[in-house]
């Protein structure tokens, strides 16, 4: 009799986006029990308490673009420390949504129109270095800074998308997203 297959180590990462991706990860309903019969979540907003991200882990999906100091770091350790990264949903992908503030060319813009332009009579700019992130002067794709192994589309991919690729890469197989409706955007 051959050893049991060992359980793959999956986490779950949400960096500047709305959380869509990690919802439509929760629409695969009673399929998460199956999931939980081969993987165990290690590090996930939604299904963890965990506050530092794990060593080896076997994938991740990393859902939302990369807009502070803090998405940044967390970024480089799950590479670091991850197996199979999965940019997941478009903004992972391209920044898109959080992307547009790109178009007020850098941090000091888009923090003096959000708290002193748009500010009722308390106008200031936030600083509290170590609470809260610099902002970075763009928001961008996952992988302008890391390397991606698996890009999973959609605003949100729905969870039938996402449940094809968890299943490939829990076989060790590349997912095959080559069907128009698995490649699309948005």
């Amino acid at each position: 009799m051959s050893a049991a297959k060992p359980r793959k180590r999956l986490a779950t990462v949400w960096l500047a986006g709305c959380s869509g991706c990690h919802m439509s990860f929760l629409d695969l309903d009673e399929w998460l029990l199956e999931l939980a019969q081969h993987a165990d979540i290690v590090y996930s907003p939604v299904a963890s308490d965990q506050k530092r991200y794990p060593p080896a882990v076997d994938i991740a999906l990393v859902e939302g673009g990369v807009a502070n100091s803090d998405n940044l770091a967390l970024l480089k350790t799950v590479r670091a420390n991850t197996k199979v990264l999965v940019s997941f949903g478009d903004c992972a992908i391209h920044a898109n949504i959080p992307g547009m503030r790109n178009m007020l060319q850098g941090a000091d813009p888009v923090l003096r129109r959000a708290y002193l332009d748009l500010a009722d009579s308390s106008a200031q700019l936030p600083h509290a270095p170590g609470l809260i992130p610099e902002l970075l002067d763009q928001v961008l794709p996952v992988h302008e800074l890391v390397p991606v192994d698996v890009y999973l589309p959609g605003c949100p991919p729905s969870a039938d998308r996402i449940r094809t690729v968890l299943e490939a890469l829990l076989q060790d197989r590349r997912p095959d997203l080559s069907r128009a409706g698995e490649i699309r955007f948005g």
